[in-house]
């Protein structure tokens, strides 16, 4: 029971995600190594912030599912990676643009056992200093960190930009009214394409919740696109592409925009930050043949 309701909030509003609750049961683990990575893009500071670290049991409910689990163990096996479970990194990216303190997703929470604000300890900024937080989708483990234990804003003095569409849909799922009655009077809403901070603008990137974006962040010449839920595995997410996935509220549509942004990642050899990628998550995309590797950069 502890497992189902740990899964239920890995992906607490997702419609897909909680039919298939109840026949996974993810682990969760505490990070090792370094939980707070800081690079540059163009004059912009920016963070990877460790929250994370979940275990999908290899059961073909939620990767792989019209292939089944032995292809999916084979793909795994081909990697060097362990064939029974598929582990999956959450973390968040913060960028320091003058005056603003950005912090794009929050992870599930510390009600979810979520690190990020122990990750943000260990950098010079305090939650209290977070202007904006911009949410890619409106999933447990992207959202679940706008709330501290106690119930209250995590980041008192920020601003909450959120899709509109994925805001109309958070404000639907029944379990996450206590989030959305606490962070109502944060939330400003765009349309997945819009500016929403000075040099980052929202990318749209369907299938995957109503209003799920990525954030292309600009800095004279220098881009990184957070690619939010595009990807989750580095291994089954590029090498079978075009499998679905049950995280997608739309599994069809998911798929043919993983394949479509990724042919466009590989082709203009952009870095990304890939929230579920093994940590920092910082990398690019390679083709090799009809599929894609990870690139994680140095």
């Amino acid at each position: 029971m502890k497992k189902s309701l740990a899964f239920a909030v890995w992906l607490a509003v997702s419609t897909a995600a909680s039919a298939a609750s109840s026949a996974t049961t993810p682990a969760a683990a505490v990070p090792d190594g370094p939980v707070a990575h800081t690079f540059h893009v163009g004059a912009l500071e920016v963070i990877a912030l460790r929250d994370k670290v979940r275990s999908i049991p290899n059961d073909a409910r939620v990767f792989g599912a019209e292939a089944g689990a032995s292809a999916v163990a084979a793909v795994l096996a081909e990697a060097g990676a362990s064939t029974d479970h598929i582990d999956l990194s959450v973390d968040a990216l913060l960028v320091k643009d003058g005056a603003k303190t950005i912090l794009l997703d929050t992870g599930l929470g510390p009600s979810a056992q979520g690190l990020l604000l122990d990750s943000l300890k260990q950098t010079r900024y305090t939650p209290e200093q977070i202007t904006d937080v911009l949410i890619t989708h409106v999933h447990g483990d992207h959202v679940g960190g706008l709330l501290t234990r106690d119930g209250a804003q995590a980041f008192t003095k920020a601003t909450v930009h959120i899709s509109a569409p994925d805001w109309a849909w958070l404000q639907e799922q029944a379990n996450m009214a206590a989030l959305v009655k606490i962070i109502s009077p944060q939330v400003v809403t765009f349309a997945p394409g819009d500016q929403v901070a000075p040099g980052i603008r929202s990318v749209p990137l369907k299938g995957h919740t109503p209003g799920h974006v990525g954030y292309q962040i600009v800095s004279g010449k220098a881009r990184l696109l957070d690619v939010g839920d595009l990807v989750h595995s580095p291994i089954l997410s590029l090498a079978k592409p075009d499998w679905t996935i049950t995280f997608d509220k739309d599994r069809t549509e998911g798929a043919a925009t993983r394949r479509a942004e990724l042919a466009k990642l590989a082709a203009n050899h952009e870095t990304i930050f890939a929230p579920h990628f093994p940590f920092p998550g910082i990398g690019t995309i390679k083709a090799v043949g009809d599929h894609f590797v990870w690139q994680p950069a140095n």
